[in-house]
């Protein structure tokens, strides 16, 4: 049995692999404009490869998850870290879009999957009395990494342009990934901890069970309602504040507003992670879910009315990734807690396809929208519709759902 700081080492290498493999979608935003000008494609063309990136991140996951649960997460996550890298690196030399999906959407939707998942799946079975702090910790690694890496990878995309400034990146990302997941190691069999009230006998469920079960897939809408709303503000940000008239030659604080913006909702985003976790651990999952969810709706209807305001809309912008980043901590914990441990890594690579859903949405159907409508405003709607909706699934289905099932709402 190892030391009670094992659990603890774990943790924080799994940080460490996740903020290795967040950039290709967080910055990617900083992209997009560079990777239009080299292969001459509109913005709906472009998009498809950040879609590509996390449908492959997510469709795949159910069968990353069966691969770490057999061969284990160390050589997987090893594996996962360096094709994220390999991808940037091949990227630098696209100059046709399908050069682009082949390269940073392929390797970098596949290596960054298999990271995410075995590492969530790490956490919830080393931390089952803190199940939703510690997901959100490991899912904060995956928004905290681009914080990082915005204004030096800006920097250098300014001064150096594009294919150095992936090259580069690239191979620093992937070597840091490798180092940490080279230490990662699963629990010793039986682990447990004294103060946790979930793992009964009896209570797990296998990917096939969980399959047939209505609650599995209600979980699989709101996430893919959520996914939704954060993917579009992540995949379009630098679009749609330009049509705001907040591009990269406007400055807050005598910085430039985009990279300062996108900074700021990194720290956020991290934040919300372990924030709303530990919050679910004490008050319930659906109760937590209904007070983010909402709250997401009521930040993007404020990031539109202060969208004249250039400091405003920065600010209110890591207000927005407050309430939708905790998606990654709430949801895989509900999961464990209805359906065990024992196939959590498994589990958690089918519902982790809800995000793939989203992408698509996100980003090539909403580009369509605007280029339709020639506004996002139509966009930012629906965004905020499935926001609500999916807050009060949570309070009125979810939860009365889970009490029938007599799970726990509490770890």
């Amino acid at each position: 049995m190892p030391g009670k700081s094992a659990r603890w080492v774990q943790l924080a290498l799994g940080v460490i692999a996740m903020m290795a493999i967040s950039s290709p979608q967080y910055i990617w935003t900083l992209f997009v404009k560079p990777f239009q000008g080299i292969t001459g494609a509109s913005l709906p063309q472009v998009q498809i490869t950040i879609s590509l990136l996390i449908v492959l991140q997510t469709w795949l996951s159910p069968l990353q998850g069966v691969l770490i649960e057999r061969f284990g997460p160390r050589p997987l996550v090893m594996a996962g870290c360096a094709l994220s890298g390999l991808g940037w690196v091949l990227a630098a030399h696209a100059t046709t879009t399908w050069a682009l999906y082949l390269t940073y959407g392929l390797f970098c939707g596949v290596g960054t999957g298999i990271v995410y998942v075995g590492i969530v799946g790490q956490m919830v079975s080393w931390f089952p009395d803190r199940r939703g702090f510690a997901t959100g910790m490991s899912a904060a690694g995956y928004g905290f990494g681009a914080m990082l890496t915005t204004f030096p990878i800006a920097g250098m995309l300014g001064r150096d342009g594009l294919g150095v400034t992936l090259t580069t990146f690239g191979l620093i990302l992937g070597a840091v990934g490798l180092a940490a997941a080279a230490f990662l190691r699963v629990p010793p069999p039986h682990w447990s901890h004294p103060a946790s009230p979930i793992n009964r006998p009896g209570s797990d469920a296998t990917s096939a069970q969980m399959l047939k079960a209505p609650i599995f897939w209600l979980l699989f809408g709101m996430m893919t309602m959520m996914s939704t709303g954060g993917l579009m503000v992540i995949v379009q940000f630098s679009s749609f504040s330009a049509s705001f008239g907040i591009d990269s030659h406007v400055l807050v604080w005598g910085l430039a507003a985009l990279p300062l913006a996108l900074t700021i909702d990194r720290i956020t985003n991290g934040l919300t992670r372990p924030v709303f976790g530990w919050i679910s651990d004490h008050i319930g999952r659906e109760n937590t879910m209904a007070i983010a969810f909402l709250g997401e709706a009521v930040a993007i209807l404020a990031l539109l009315a202060a969208r004249s305001s250039p400091t405003l809309y920065v600010l209110l912008s890591g207000v927005v990734f407050f309430g939708w980043g905790e998606i990654f901590s709430l949801f895989p914990s509900v999961l464990t807690d209805t359906f065990g441990t024992s196939h959590a890594t498994a589990n958690y690579g089918f519902l982790y396809m809800a995000q793939g859903v989203g992408s698509v949405l996100a980003g090539p159907v909403a580009a369509y929208i605007h280029d339709a409508s020639a506004s996002w405003l139509p966009v930012f709607a629906l965004v905020v519709a499935m926001d609500v909706a999916t807050g009060l699934l949570a309070l009125l289905v979810l939860k009365p759902m889970r009490a029938r099932v007599g799970q726990l709402a509490l770890v």
